[in-house]
């Protein structure tokens, strides 16, 4: 075969495009880049502002009104039902009753700390132990109220327990105001446990294991271990889990209004406020006393975050 032919067998090479694809302009994507996540936030950006700025900003609004909740006229009082909270000493004498779960929050992340450190590491049926302790919070509230009112109840299942032991007690455990309160405060220490175990739990797992291998390989003991190593590095969910306590112990609700309805003195804030709004037909009151509460909470989250402040933990 000749050159000729080899040349005319050959196939023809392909033919170029009519012209060069034309690149977005560097603007355009530019503006795609900063508009996509906020389209991914719409749905939930659009369900918080309805289902918690809206009602905070209805609730702020009431606080400076008469209304009674049912009435559609709003009569406008300005700081009233502020200086009325401010001026009666009973409605923030409820708060006395947050110091027992204040307590029992200290209780509460120790045990947790304890029991996420020692299951930590490898310990016979350590999965069991985990859902045994992290059960309880998956329990609705008001079915943990009725539960143990019956256990606490005179002759309940607390007293059975203790005749069985030997210790005949006639003792009224929701009977006075010290022995309610440290009642309900067990019940919720018993209850919020399994959260806060999780929490430090899955802090310390977070931690590099290279670390505890050479604790041990120095001879490190546990507790040495836990004071250099596990305690640094889980000090961030240590300051969230402080608090989540100190917020919860001002806004306790349903395990005391289930068992007790705030009778015996273990009356919350939060409790107050929702009689001041459905039994008393004081809306504009009990909003206002939400208002304070909210602004409680958060000056209690700003001082805690300015003494103890978030500080990088590096390990490695």
């Amino acid at each position: 075969m000749t050159d000729t032919t080899r040349k005319a067998t050959r196939p023809a090479p392909p033919a170029a495009p009519a012209g060069p694809e034309r690149a977005p302009a560097p603007r355009t994507a530019r503006t795609r880049r900063r508009l996509t996540p906020w389209l991914f936030l719409i749905a939930p950006l659009a369900l918080l502002l309805t289902f918690t700025y809206a009602p905070i900003a209805n609730m702020v609004a009431y606080s400076f009104t008469d209304w009674d909740g049912v009435s559609p006229e709003l009569n406008y009082t300005g700081t009233g039902n502020y200086t009325e909270l401010l001026t009666r000493s009973e409605l923030f004498e409820v708060f006395f009753v947050s110091g027992y779960y204040l307590v029992a929050s200290v209780v509460q992340i120790v045990l947790a700390l304890y029991f996420a450190t020692v299951l930590s590491f490898n310990v016979r049926f350590r999965n069991f132990f985990k859902g045994v302790l992290f059960f309880p919070y998956l329990i609705n509230g008001v079915a943990i109220g009725f539960v143990f009112l019956y256990f606490f109840q005179d002759g309940g299942t607390l007293d059975s327990v203790l005749r069985l032991l030997g210790a005949e007690t006639d003792h009224a455990w929701l009977g006075t105001p010290f022995s309610a309160n440290t009642s309900l405060a067990g019940v919720s220490v018993w209850r919020y446990l399994g959260l806060n175990f999780v929490l430090f739990l899955g802090a310390i797992q977070s931690v590099p294991g290279e670390l505890y291998e050479a604790a041990e390989i120095d001879g490190a003991s546990r507790w040495q271990q836990f004071r250099h190593i596990i305690a640094p590095g889980i000090r961030p969910v240590l300051g969230l889990s402080v608090i989540l306590s100190v917020s919860g112990s001002l806004s306790v609700f349903e395990i005391p209004y289930i068992m007790t309805g705030g009778a015996t003195g273990t009356e919350t804030f939060v409790i107050q406020t929702v009689k001041l709004a459905f039994q008393f037909n004081k809306t504009g009151l009990a909003s206002a006393a939400a208002v304070v509460l909210l602004l409680i909470v958060l000056a209690v989250t700003w001082v805690q975050r300015r003494i103890v402040p978030d500080e990088k933990v590096d390990l490695v």
